[in-house]
Parts: C-alpha cells; structure tokens; sequence
C-alpha cells in the first residue's frame, strides 16, 4: 500500500497541472485587449484598484488634519427684566450727572475740583459726580379708579361726570390735603406715559405729593394711572392743542385742539381725549400758544371741563383764561433748560416765590434730568419750612 501510494505521488510531481476549466488561447487574448472599449474598461479598473490600495497601505489622506463640530442650534434668548424707576435713576445710572455745569454768573454753584456743584436754599451743595440717593417712597395709595357715580358711558370709553350727589372728579380724584402753616410749592411731572422707564422713575422716585401728568395716547394709559394713584400720585391728563408751526413743524397728534374748530368740533375731541382713561382729577395743556388765543376754542373747552367737574392747571401760558371747575397757572416751567444746574436753580426760585407769597406751582417734562433733580429736590423742603402739596391744592375753585 505505501509502496504503490508512494509511486503514484511521484508520478504526479513530475506531471503538469490539470486545467480547471476552459483556457482562453493567448492569441485571442491579444485580439480582445486591442479594442477600446476593453482598453478603457480596463483602465478604469486599475485606477480603482491603485486608489484601493492607496487607502489600505496609507490611510485616510485627512486623517491627520484638525476637525470641529458646530452645533448650529441658536441658544435661547436670556429674558432680561424691565428695569425699574428706582433701577433707572439710582447708582449713577444712565450718567444723569455726567454734564454738570454751571458758569461763574449763574449763582447756581462752583466748580470744585472738576466738579460742578448745586447749590440748594438751605446753602448745601450736591456734587455733581456723586449721586445723592433720595429714598424710594412708601406707597400712599388713593381709591382706586373708578369711583362709583364719577363716570358714565362715552363712544371711546368712561367719560368723568359730575355724581348726582353734587361729588366732582376734581376733588373726588384728587389727592387729600391738610396745609401746616407752612408756605405750600407743588411741582407737576408731565409727558408720562410713553417711555416705561421715565414713567416708572416719576412714580417711584417722587413723593406722592407730586401730581403726574399723562399723555393721553400713550399704550395701557389705565395701568399707568392706576400705576400712579396706588403710590399715592394724583393725576392730570394733557390736552394737546395747536402750536405754532402746526402740523409742519410741530404735531401734537390728531386729537390736537386747533384754533379754527368749531365748539362741537371741540366736544368731539374732548370726549375722545377724556375717555382714555379715568382716575385724573383734571387736564392740563400740552402746547397750545396759537389755541390759547382763540375765545371760541378756549370757551367751548373750559365749557366741557365746567360740565364735567374737571380743574385746568396750565403751564403757566395761559393764566388770563378763566373757568373750568377749578384753575391754576404754573408760575414757573422749570426745565426749559435740560441741565441739572439749571433745572435746581428754577426749583429754588419757585421756593422763594412760595415763601414771598404763600404758594407755588411749577412744572416740568419727565426728562431723566428732570426727574433726578426733583426727587433731591424735593427731599430736604421740610427742613427748609416748606410744605409740598399736591397741584390741586393750589387750584382755586370759583366762589371760594
């Protein structure tokens, strides 16, 4: 068995290969590999197979280079809350007094060391790079708004009435005064209403004692009123009324009082006007230098304040004008120049007026400026033998 097993390998190895299937002749091979599309078929083939083993001797060619990956998700908006007033206007904030200045003949103060000074009445000084903090006042609210039988239904909203027991919104609304002795000076704020931030500040910042004047087309006017009269501010509504240069120049807006209206032009306005909002216990006037001289246009709107038991304060332009329920004029505008000098030395001159004849009113635009001066201002007038009072305690009332 071996010895045949044996002689059989043998053979084999000296033997040739058996072929394991059909074998193409090399002649034909030549013929085949002559025509183009098998050319290029084939070098095809050995461009993949070249890049083939590229990748498996080399690797991937970017294997080596730096890569990152960019989340392309926006990340959510931090909210930011709405300052306050008291945020606004404490801590140095917004630079009020980064601009003050005085010169040697104005006899507001002297510059010391770089820095302008404010020279209150009772002869202390405020330096102008050093905020002086007056406190955030405790809310002293008055009735909320409306009061039962002050209003009654108007085409845009409540409109104030006169109540059938003979109450008034002029002094139902207004806030509660009991003089001291004391000589009385009252300041009114105005133009509030259209920017949250200044709005804020005047509520917060001022005594309650200051009357808040609001712009009759600002948004959420209501919330700002009842905003106001829940720290304890009384309230005015303005009245815009025609200003030289009207509408080119200057334009109040379109509910503006024009010269040339007729009185039921007047009362369509009016009722638009005093029927955004209640809780005010009476209106003064934004502008108005070419109105002011119209008699029938002043009569018609004294004549709807009259009906309604409204008081007209104005701003100090129209003091010959008689009438309305109660009447008072500004005897000074105390920023007509936005300066913290300039504005604090009209305050102290509205002192003096107070103490030369019992009383002042003054008033004023919600200018930040504005808004600074009037919160020191006002916090050292008792200890300088002034009283503050409310606007409507400085109104006067027909026959009384």
């Amino acid at each position: 068995m071996f010895a045949k097993r044996q002689s059989a390998l043998a053979a084999a190895a000296g033997a040739p290969p058996r072929a394991r299937g059909p074998v193409m002749p090399m002649n034909a091979l030549r013929t085949l590999a002559r025509k183009p599309p098998v050319l290029v078929g084939a070098a095809g083939l050995f461009l993949l197979a070249a890049a083939a083993l590229f990748l498996v001797v080399l690797g991937d060619p970017r294997a080596g280079a730096p890569s990152a990956r960019v989340s392309l998700k926006r990340p959510a908006a931090a909210q930011t809350p709405a300052p306050t007033g008291f945020d606004a206007f404490s801590m140095g904030a917004m630079d009020l007094y980064q601009d003050l200045t005085g010169t040697a003949d104005d006899g507001l103060g002297e510059a010391a060391s770089g820095e302008a000074l404010i020279t209150l009445p009772d002869g202390a000084t405020i330096a102008g790079g050093a905020p002086v903090a007056a406190p955030r006042h405790a809310a002293s609210p008055l009735p909320a708004a409306p009061i039962s039988g002050l209003s009654q239904p108007g085409p845009n909203g409540a409109l104030p009435t006169i109540a059938p027991d003979g109450r008034t919104p002029a002094v139902a609304y207004a806030r509660p005064f009991r003089s001291n002795g004391r000589p009385r000076v009252a300041l009114i704020v105005g133009g509030l209403g259209l920017n949250a931030v200044t709005t804020r500040a005047a509520i917060e910042r001022l005594p309650p004692e200051v009357t808040l004047s609001f712009v009759p087309y600002a948004e959420g006017l209501q919330g700002w009123i009842d905003l106001a009269r829940a720290q304890g501010h009384e309230v005015l509504i303005e009245i815009p009324m025609e200003p030289t240069g009207y509408p080119d120049t200057v334009d109040p807006g379109p509910q503006t009082l024009l010269a040339a209206s007729t009185p039921d032009e007047i009362q369509a306005r009016m009722t638009w006007l005093l029927g955004r909002a209640t809780g005010y216990f009476g209106v003064t006037n934004y502008l108005g230098d070419r109105f002011a001289p119209s008699d029938a246009g002043m009569n018609a709107f004294l004549a709807v304040l009259r009906q309604r038991g409204l008081a007209f304060l104005d701003d100090g332009s129209m003091r010959r004008r008689p009438g309305a329920f109660a009447r008072a004029s500004a005897d000074r505008i105390v920023d007509e120049t936005q300066t913290p000098a300039a504005i604090m030395g009209q305050l102290n001159a509205l002192e003096a007026a107070a103490k030369t004849r019992g009383q002042a009113l003054g008033t004023g635009f919600s200018y930040p400026v504005t808004v600074e001066a009037a919160a020191r201002w006002t916090a050292g007038l008792e200890a300088r033998g002034l009283q503050l009072a409310p606007a409507s305690a400085i109104a006067a009332r027909p026959g009384r």
